[in-house]
């Protein structure tokens, strides 16, 4: 779902995405995780009637889906090992010792998943305070409102 006033705020994320990367750098994300999580984030607008009062929300809700998959991203440059990043535990015979150690597979790391909607609210508020400084949050507010 594209919105015209998610359009509008392209530049802004840009700008905010290489502020962004010392929180990045701090999680247990790599830029390439983060990257995929950040796909699976939708932005939306509580309140754009009145901007004084909107908040910025980062839309999380298809974040699990794809919290699989972070592990099949190679802990390259930029990532940090750690965590659940074992080499050797990607594909079939990984998931087979996991079963096997008593590790579940669900999918899904509750861990990961709250970290990364952490991440991502944390996101939220710094795109939304540097509109806000940029004096561009009325506006960006003004466009959702209308839609």
């Amino acid at each position: 779902m594209s919105d015209a006033w998610t359009d509008s705020i392209t530049g802004a994320r840009m700008q905010v995405d290489k502020q962004f990367q010392q929180q990045v750098r701090d999680s247990e994300f790599s830029n390439q995780q983060w990257g995929l999580i950040m796909t699976a984030v939708e932005f939306r607008i509580d309140d754009p009637g009145t901007p004084e009062r909107a908040t910025l929300v980062a839309d999380t809700q298809n974040v699990e889906q794809i919290i699989p998959e972070l592990e099949s991203i190679p802990q390259g440059m930029g990532a940090r090992p750690g965590r659940g990043g074992q080499s050797g535990g990607d594909g079939l015979l990984g998931r087979l010792r996991g079963l096997l150690s008593g590790g579940s597979d669900d999918g899904v790391d509750e861990e990961k998943l709250d970290a990364a909607n952490t991440l991502a609210g944390e996101y939220a508020r710094e795109l939304q305070e540097f509109l806000e400084q940029q004096g561009r949050w009325a506006e960006v507010c003004g466009q959702a409102a209308r839609e």
